[in-house]
């Protein structure tokens, strides 16, 4: 088990549920636009998230924006040491640095030295385009350099006194990824922020990110994530939560249709549609099935706290495999809405 470590209101690791982190694409200086897109980030099921600060008026913006978000603030810091200084006086509740890109270590310790004195983590983040090139002759592009690199620089943190650490390794290459994180899990205790990082867009870069997460996540490796995903952060939180919903790290509803054949006699895709973005609204703790003939339904999805099973332009409506209405193709969605309403 990681060691348990407190991020502003939030704490990881240490057998907490595993947290879902994003990042702004807003101008951090921007604090309006910043803010608001946090806001619509918590309502999505965001934990934590990320900012860049690029300059100081980012880190003079990241105070104004604390007072309006609700979920603890990231600093991300590339390049100058006296960023993360400033970030971390201006109230963040993490930073997060790739010591091979802040320079000589000197400046390292100025950052350990303010982080220690305001008792904030430092996310040590390794990625495969930035190794110490020692390292990279030595193991080349891989995970086991990955680590080495991640090893260096937890031992001169804690030669320093500093243990308020998590660590993450990433790569875009999900076999990379993946055998880095299970070699870090087997050599640290402190908490593991995963992630694929610059997996793509659309459809690819979300099972890239499902393939490697998820199977970490089922060994037990990783306490916070992040879906980094080209496109709409909140995109990212919604697929982080169908993963963690998915190997039931989270609750939510479970939402479980047929993939159709030849025997279905109604507009399924529609139908399934429209319960699955009716439900995704809930806030409840219920499996909802969708099947397109009696093969599926209600018998393989007599577990199913509400579903449909379809016929030939008809429908039943069952509850734990029970049928408890027969509607025509057309009644069928609005006499689901009344039954899931009183579950």
């Amino acid at each position: 088990m990681t060691t348990k470590i407190s991020i502003g209101n939030t704490c990881i690791g240490g057998g907490e549920s595993v947290k879902i982190q994003s990042m702004t694409n807003t101008d951090t200086r921007d604090i309006s636009a910043t803010i608001s897109q946090i806001t619509a980030l918590t309502e999505a099921g965001c934990d934590i998230v990320r900012v860049a600060v690029p300059d100081f008026q980012s880190t003079n913006a990241i105070s104004e924006i604390k007072k309006k978000i609700n979920i603890p603030l990231v600093a991300d810091i590339h390049y100058d040491y006296k960023l993360a200084i400033a970030s971390i006086k201006a109230g963040a509740d993490k930073i997060r640095i790739n010591p091979g890109n802040i320079g000589a270590l000197d400046k390292t310790t100025e950052i350990i030295k303010v982080a220690k004195d305001y008792n904030v983590p430092i996310r040590i983040g390794v990625n495969s385009g930035s190794l110490p090139k020692d390292i990279e002759n030595k193991f080349g592009v891989s995970a086991e350099a990955l680590v080495e690199a991640a090893a260096r620089y937890v031992e001169f943190f804690q030669a320093h006194d500093f243990f308020n650490i998590i660590l993450s390794v990433k790569s875009s290459s999900v076999p990379v990824t993946f055998e880095a994180y299970r070699l870090l899990s087997n050599r640290f205790t402190c908490p593991l922020h995963i992630g694929v990082t610059e997996a793509g867009i659309g459809g690819d870069a979300i099972v890239k990110s499902a393939a490697c997460l998820g199977t970490l996540l089922l060994l037990g490796i990783g306490d916070t994530l992040r879906v980094s995903l080209t496109a709409d952060p909140i995109e990212e939180v919604k697929t982080a939560l169908s993963i963690l919903r998915a190997l039931q790290l989270r609750h939510g509803v479970n939402f479980i249709s047929c993939p159709t054949c030849g025997r279905t006699k109604v507009n399924l895709f529609e139908l399934a549609g429209k319960v699955k973005e009716y439900v995704s609204a809930l806030d409840r703790c219920i499996t909802v099935a969708v099947m397109g003939c009696n093969v599926n339904g209600p018998g393989e999805a007599k577990h199913a706290d509400i579903g449909v099973a379809c016929g030939d332009g008809f429908g039943v409506l069952f509850k734990k495999g029970e049928i408890i209405g027969k509607y025509s193709e057309d009644e069928l969605f609005d006499a689901f809405v009344r039954e899931v309403s009183v579950i």
